[in-house]
C-alpha cells in the first residue's frame, strides 16, 4: 500500500495568527484540505493519515467529511517537535497493521500545491531504491553567517539541494531509522531526510521538486500560494 502521512502537528507560532496555519483558509478551503486533496485524487494513494495538533482532531475530521476526503483513514496525535510528530505517524501506521514494505509518503500539511507528478515520482523512486527525497537544486548564491548580520564566507551551490516534501520510505526502513536515532540520542532532527543523514549508512535518492511546492511559513508565503492557485500558465511558454 501507498500511504500519505501528513504532518499537521504544529501550532504555527511563526505565522503569528489566531489559528494554526494548516487550518487557515485559501479560496474557501483550509490549507490542509488543499493538501489532502493532492493525495485524495492520486490513483496510487491508498490511504491518508494526518498527524494532528491536539484539540483540532474533530475539526479535521469534519473538514474531511465536508470536502469528501474519504481516503483519510487515520488521525494520530501531534508531537512536541516535528520529529516526534513523524514518529507518531509512522508508529501509528505500524500499530494499525500496515506492513514493513508499505510505502509511506511523509508530507508537510502546509505544502498545498504538491503536484501529481511529484507524488508519482516519489512512489516510483522509493519502489526502486527504498528512499526518496523531493528536492530542488540551489540556484541562489549562498553565504554563511554566524550572527545573521555579517558574512565573509560563500558556499558553493553546485552540490546543494533545497529539500521539500514528500520524503518517502518503506515503513520498516523509516521506523528502523527512528530506532537508531533513539539509540544515538538524536531527538530533534528537522526532517526525515536529515534524520536519515544523521543516523548514517543509507543513500537517499532525489526526486525533482517544484518552486510551486512552497511551504507556508509566513503571511507572504500564504499570499504567494493564493496567487499561484488563482493563476494559470501562459499557453505560449514552452514546457
Amino acid at each position: 500500500m501507498n500511504v500519505a502521512v501528513i504532518i499537521a502537528g504544529g501550532s504555527g507560532n511563526r505565522m503569528g495568527q489566531d489559528i494554526p496555519k494548516q487550518f487557515m483558509h485559501i479560496n474557501g478551503s483550509p490549507v490542509i484540505v488543499h493538501t489532502m486533496k493532492c493525495f485524495q485524487i492520486h490513483p496510487d494513494i491508498d490511504a491518508i493519515a494526518v498527524v494532528c495538533l491536539k484539540g483540532w482532531e474533530t475539526v479535521l475530521q469534519a473538514y474531511a467529511n465536508q470536502f469528501n476526503i474519504d481516503k483519510l483513514k487515520h488521525i494520530f496525535p501531534g508531537g512536541k517537535t516535528g520529529m516526534e510528530s513523524i514518529h507518531n505517524g509512522i508508529y501509528g501506521l505500524r500499530d494499525a497493521g500496515y506492513g514493513d514494505e508499505d510505502i509511506v509518503l511523509i508530507h508537510d500539511s502546509v505544502r498545498p500545491l504538491l503536484s501529481q507528478e511529484i507524488i508519482s515520482s516519489n512512489i516510483a523512486t522509493c519502489k526502486a531504491y527504498g528512499y526518496a527525497v523531493t528536492g530542488i537544486k540551489c540556484r541562489e548564491a549562498i553565504l554563511e553567517t554566524d550572527d545573521g548580520f555579517a558574512t565573509s564566507t560563500s558556499i558553493p551551490r553546485d552540490r546543494l539541494i533545497r529539500t521539500q516534501t514528500p520524503q518517502t520510505f518503506r515503513l520498516k526502513n523509516i521506523i528502523d531509522v527512528h530506532e537508531e536515532a533513539k539509540a544515538k540520542g538524536i531527538k530533534d532532527s528537522v526532517s526525515s531526510c536529515t534524520l536519515v543523514a544523521e543516523v548514517g549508512g543509507r543513500e537517499m535518492h532525489l526526486v525533482p521538486g517544484s518552486e510551486k511546492n512552497i511551504k507556508i511559513t509566513t503571511t507572504e508565503d500564504l499570499e504567494i500560494v493564493k496567487a499561484l492557485m488563482n493563476t494559470s500558465g501562459e499557453e505560449w511558454l514552452k514546457r
